[in-house]
């Protein structure tokens, strides 16, 4: 599979500081992300996971080293339309995306300002509402939808452009329960159902143990890499930058604690029941 991201050796400074660098947030950053995976990123504030997340459609550019985007160079210009015709991006504050008075207006906000003909448009627009279970809305006015419905719509704006890669920079931050599962539906339904390759910026454990591979930030850098059993295997080294892991896998290192035989890299309800259930037989 080939990669759809290539990062080699990438640092990214804020400002001019005394010295004219500025102050340094990403720190010599080597990775590949793959074609229609599934990557979650994960550390505290202020480790630079969403100052990398910028460097994948060109809202920021290296201080050093170089970022491709589909076999592309970020840093040329020339290049700037066509990745960001193909790498989608969600933020978190789903008031700030939004354009357009109705569900269908916003949503063909994108693929219009692409140059589509209006039949393609009203094409894209239908498939990507229904993708993301927002049909009924479509002639609703986006002021009246709940948080989960505005992003739900807002990856809905994204899908139309047909996208390779989404990039969710923590966009379900601000959501309650109930509409950070309806946005997890929906994106995990694009990336195993559409091939699109997701690359999710958050701080929910599980959320982030939904993905193919888990990539840990601190400082600037990245101190794990591997897929979300190994990484969440790591509690100690997780807790020592400030971080927690998925609650059914804490559960199973405190009974492993209190002296229950029990596999400790348990991500899900359904696998820690199985767990408990095989030590009742």
């Amino acid at each position: 599979m080939s990669s759809i991201i290539e990062i080699k050796n990438l640092s990214f400074a804020y400002g001019d500081g005394d010295d004219g660098i500025g102050e340094t947030v990403l720190d010599g950053i080597s990775l590949e992300i793959e074609e229609g995976s599934f990557t979650a990123v994960l550390g505290r504030n202020g480790c630079g996971k969403s100052t990398l997340a910028k460097h994948f459609n060109c809202i920021n550019l290296p201080s050093g080293g170089s970022v491709c985007v589909l076999g592309m160079d970020t840093a040329d210009e020339k290049n700037l339309f066509r990745i960001r015709s193909q790498a989608g991006m969600v933020f978190q504050n789903p008031d700030n995306q939004m354009v357009a008075a109705l569900v269908e207006d916003e949503v063909a906000f994108a693929p219009e300002n692409l140059g589509l003909e209006p039949e393609e448009i009203r094409r894209r627009v239908d498939e990507a509402l229904e993708t993301v279970g927002m049909s009924e809305y479509a002639l609703r006015p986006s002021a009246g939808l709940s948080g989960g419905q505005k992003q739900r719509v807002a990856i809905a704006g994204v899908l139309a452009m047909k996208p390779k890669l989404i990039i969710l920079d923590e966009a379900t931050a601000m959501l309650d329960p109930k509409g950070r599962k309806e946005v997890m539906s929906a994106v995990t339904k694009i990336n195993r159902m559409q091939g699109a390759a997701v690359v999710h910026i958050t701080h929910y454990m599980e959320e982030a143990a939904l993905a193919d591979r888990v990539i840990v930030m601190d400082g600037g850098r990245i101190i794990m890499d591997d897929t979300p059993r190994r990484v969440f295997s790591r509690t100690e080294e997780l807790k020592a930058v400030g971080l927690n892991v998925p609650q059914v896998t804490y559960a199973a290192h405190e009974l492993k604690k209190a002296g229950i035989n029990i596999r400790t890299d348990v991500l899900t309800v359904e696998e820690l029941y199985r767990e408990l259930t095989a030590l009742r037989k």
